[in-house]
């Protein structure tokens, strides 16, 4: 089978990891070719095809281009057998997945990113207001999620669908840095519905496996 396109993309992007899995539920073959950060997304050619040299930038085997990675992600999700599944058959389902998407990156992702690149990478510069504004907003965000998944395996419905692909992309670094031994008593319905997707082997095939930190992070590490 011929790939159904390229990704562009650095190593251990989580932006790409959720679009690779529903890519792999789809059967979707996708080609990653080397990329080096500022040398690769600059080049005339890449530039040509994707203006802003962001990335993940994706390349159709049909000549058709895509960034942004949650449209890319929802462009691999319709595209096969399981579009109506992830994306929704009707427009509350439909609505509802959209919802948890745009919660994932408006405001789960950014909150737990900020302190992630700052406090681990050490690629932002120390800013302790950022940090801990930050962090109260990713406090806030995963106790919306421990109460929506009360009594519930997956966000929306009784199947998988994109939502989830979305939120448990950014739960793997949460869990490795932030979400720590005490906390996690608390947020019994998180753990278990975090758990339950990292046992799926298509997902620890792209994520690997879903690491629980004793003690979090905090601005006194960096």
């Amino acid at each position: 089978m011929a790939p159904f396109g390229k990704v562009y993309t650095y190593p251990g992007n989580p932006r790409f990891h959720r679009a690779l899995v529903i890519a792999n539920l789809n059967g979707l073959e996708l080609e990653v070719p080397p990329f080096v950060i500022r040398e690769t997304n600059t080049s005339p050619e890449f530039v040509s095809k994707f203006p802003l040299g962001k990335v993940p930038a994706f390349e159709g085997a049909d000549g058709f281009c895509l960034t942004e990675s949650v449209a890319i992600a929802t462009y691999f999700a319709k595209s096969g057998p399981y579009a109506d599944q992830l994306m929704g058959s009707d427009a509350k389902s439909q609505a509802l997945i959209q919802q948890w998407a745009h919660f994932t990156e408006a405001d789960m992702f950014g909150n737990t990113v900020v302190p992630y690149v700052m406090a681990v990478m050490k690629l932002y510069a120390p800013d302790e207001k950022r940090f801990n504004d930050c962090i109260t907003g990713f406090k806030r965000d995963v106790k919306y999620l421990e109460v929506s998944l009360k009594g519930k395996k997956y966000l929306v419905g009784d199947k998988l669908t994109f939502a989830d692909y979305m939120v448990t992309s950014n739960l793997y670094i949460a869990f490795k840095h932030f979400i720590d031994a005490e906390w996690r008593k608390e947020l019994p319905n998180l753990v278990a519905y975090a758990q339950n997707f990292a046992a799926d082997p298509e997902h620890k095939k792209v994520y690997g496996e879903l690491e629980l930190c004793e003690k979090a992070v905090s601005f006194s590490d960096i």
